[in-house]
């Protein structure tokens, strides 16, 4: 964890302090070795909410665009059930970063728990997914003239296989600075065969701008899942916003291009 209580204050790890679970006020210790980024660890082998996956330098950089207040909150539900949330925006948002393997029971129990949950999934965790990605990308069909969003197979893709089956919005990380890319809500065929490219920085900015009279991220997902689940022409009405504002390349020739990088990169720290 990130964040634990001491003497009352949430405060990050520093070497040689204890602390306090903000969820089952249990012991906790800093953690802060030269290898792994400095966190907080129960005391023992001890772990208060089974929902709750190691952090990497990916969770810790998405959390951190975000304000300290809403990072590792603690949802209650109605019968008491807690678990701790990644991000808990002030409009009610639950933004779940997920960079391992997540069942299918899982995710659903999670979105049952959260309601209003946004998953965020490291693309980059399989080398093979974003390779199948791009192939899925180069077989699906332009929807529009701009090539950002597209009809796809998500038989083609283990990721999509994965998070298909779920309501909740899904948005894809492969590491692109400008973009993510939103698995879209499921269309009258009760699949969820929509791809569109979505500005990263847009997705981290209607979040921190959104204000109890003007919320704009719940109103974009709900008016555009309705586009889409009756079968109207919602994917080709995606507002250009969404795109990365200088974005000119279709989006399988841009998202070859970061493959390509990618690749390279780690060519060179093998070597």
């Amino acid at each position: 964890m990130k964040y634990a209580l001491v003497n009352g204050e949430r405060q990050e790890a520093q070497s040689g302090i204890s602390g306090t679970c903000p969820s089952c006020e249990r012991t906790m210790v800093a953690k802060c070795g030269e290898i792994k980024i400095h966190h907080w660890a129960h005391l023992g082998k001890r772990t208060c909410d089974p929902w709750w996956e190691n952090e990497t330098e990916w969770h810790r950089g998405w959390k951190g665009h975000f304000p300290t207040a809403w990072q590792e909150v603690v949802h209650f539900s109605e019968s008491g059930e807690k678990h701790i949330a990644d991000v808990k925006t002030d409009q009610g948002w639950t933004l779940e970063f997920q960079h391992s393997y997540l069942s299918s029971e899982e995710r659903r129990a999670r979105d049952n728990f959260y309601g209003k949950l946004v998953w965020v999934v490291d693309g980059t965790r399989r080398k093979r997914d974003a390779t199948q990605f791009l192939a899925l990308l180069n077989r699906g069909s332009a929807v529009g003239s701009n090539g950002l969003v597209r009809k796809v197979d998500p038989n083609n893709s283990a990721l999509l296989q994965e998070w298909a089956s779920g309501d909740a919005p899904v948005f894809f990380d492969f590491g692109e600075q400008s973009r993510l890319w939103w698995l879209l809500p499921k269309s009258p065929n009760g699949v969820r065969d929509y791809i569109a490219a979505f500005s990263r920085p847009n997705f981290i900015e209607l979040h921190l701008r959104d204000t109890k009279e003007n919320q704009e991220f719940e109103k974009f997902i709900s008016e555009f899942s309705n586009l889409v689940s009756q079968g109207t022409s919602g994917p080709r009405s995606i507002r250009p916003e969404l795109a990365p504002r200088n974005q000119q390349a279709p989006a399988p020739q841009s998202f070859q291009q970061h493959l390509a990088q990618v690749q390279r990169a780690r060519f060179r720290r093998r070597f």
